[in-house]
């Protein structure tokens, strides 16, 4: 999103990452564990949070957002109050938190940041999916409304998050077989680690079979006798 909204920006990424882009470690960048597809690119700089950078004609903050992931970070424009929010805040909730799945308490980081981020009062919000947004406070209070419910109860949070997993398949895919789609996230590390901590009484396939019914149920994907769609 990032280098949609600014197309001359140079690749950043945060300090925490460095080595395994330096390297390309695509287990370490969480690709392999969640059976994602990503080219290698090169590092040309580091976020580090607390630091000022200039991205065209303005003086950019770069702030810590740990929750989505350790080392994530966000952009803070403060003269227009433009946020680059990336998965810390979207208009309908915020990116799936995967220390927590990995048995690391993050959902207070969580927390913070969307304190954080309401502290900066920005005007306009770009995410790291969905659309630009202007309506801060209403985002604020689905996100820690979701936030809520995901401490209450964590499982709903691993359901989600698995979902999640197979909807970027799905995107990337486009269309394929049911029977590949499912052999594909029984390999997949991540599906595998939810299932054991959150959901060790349900078979895999039936599992499976469940997260990609609900993926048509709310319209997210299409179902055609043995192939599944992405929609």
């Amino acid at each position: 999103m990032l280098q949609q909204s600014f197309p001359n920006l140079q690749t950043w990424i945060p300090p925490g990452q460095a080595a395994f882009v330096r390297e390309w470690d695509p287990y370490a960048l969480s690709y392999v564990p969640t059976g994602q597809e990503c080219p290698p690119f090169r590092l040309d700089g580091l976020l580090q949070p607390g630091a000022e950078l200039v991205l065209g004609d303005h003086l950019w903050q770069v702030h810590a957002a740990p929750g989505h992931d350790p080392h994530s970070v966000i952009l803070f424009e403060p003269e227009a109050r433009v946020l680059v929010s990336a998965d810390a805040l979207w208009q309908n909730g915020f990116g799936v938190v995967f220390p927590e799945l990995e048995g690391e308490r993050a959902f207070e980081e969580v927390a913070s940041t969307l304190d954080l981020i309401e502290s900066l009062m920005p005007r306009i919000v770009i995410p790291g999916h969905g659309g630009v947004f202007d309506d801060v406070t209403q985002a604020l209070a689905l996100a820690r409304k979701r936030l809520d419910s995901f401490i209450r109860n964590p499982q709903k949070h691993a359901q989600h998050a698995a979902k999640v997993l197979l909807k970027f398949k799905l995107l990337e895919l486009q269309d394929v077989a049911y029977p590949v789609l499912a052999q594909w996230a029984e390999d997949t590390a991540y599906f595998r680690l939810v299932r054991e901590r959150y959901f060790p009484e349900r078979g895999m396939q039936a599992w499976i079979e469940q997260l990609t019914e609900d993926l048509v149920r709310v319209g997210a994907a299409q179902r055609d006798a043995d192939r599944v769609l992405n929609a």
